[in-house]
């Protein structure tokens, strides 16, 4: 039997500014996989530490504690969006801890995770998603995942009426960091700024602006 392969990157972190006090820090996680654990074999989404954070917590209660869990990198309360070091290493740190999480066939099976990696979902839509608590599914979730990048409103209300209501019901459920489609109420950080820390040359071997919605 040939055995699948799950290939995860952590790269391209960028600062969002909702203003000139508040800014965080997120990271672009691109995924390829020939695994018939996932529903898309190829995506990309955005997440920031504290969904990391939320993730290994989620998969910590779900495991029953059958499973030692990869650690996170520490969280640095002198950690700065102004130093490339810090900021790398973080980076380096999240990729080692998917890498390893993704690896295992139990958390494979965690809705949670799923929505993490290939979900455009906040926090507390994934929760009621993987509870199932919402009108839509966690396969619908990660199909509708970037559809707005090449659909028209009107065409996703189509495809998935209920889902798409739920989806706009609240802003910040979807992050789409290069929304292409004129005409669609997303909204997004007043500004974001590129830290050109692309992460290892193996990275660039999975071009994201190809990556399949």
């Amino acid at each position: 039997m040939t055995e699948q392969v799950v290939s995860v990157w952590v790269r391209d972190p960028r600062i969002r500014r909702h203003d000139f006090w508040h800014a965080y820090l997120d990271y672009e996680i691109c995924l390829h996989t020939d695994s018939v654990c996932f529903t898309k074999k190829t995506s990309s989404v955005r997440r920031r530490y504290s969904e990391f954070v939320w993730l290994r917590q989620k998969l910590q209660e779900h495991s029953l504690l059958m499973l030692q869990l990869p650690d996170l990198p520490p969280k640095n309360p002198f950690f700065s969006l102004n130093n490339a070091k810090q900021i790398s290493e973080r980076m380096k740190g999240l990729q080692i801890f998917l890498e390893k999480i993704v690896q295992s066939p139990l958390l494979l099976s965690d809705s949670c995770l799923h929505l993490f990696l290939q979900s455009q979902l906040s926090v507390s839509k994934m929760e009621a998603c993987a509870a199932g608590r919402t009108h839509y599914s966690v396969a619908q979730a990660v199909r509708c995942c970037g559809l707005r990048r090449f659909h028209s409103e009107e065409d996703l209300q189509k495809e998935e009426p209920s889902m798409s209501s739920d989806l706009d019901s609240d802003s910040s459920d979807y992050r789409d960091p290069h929304p292409r489609t004129k005409g669609l109420a997303i909204n997004k950080p007043k500004s974001s700024v590129s830290l050109g820390l692309m992460g290892s040359c193996e990275e660039e071997k999975l071009s994201c602006s190809s990556v399949s919605p």
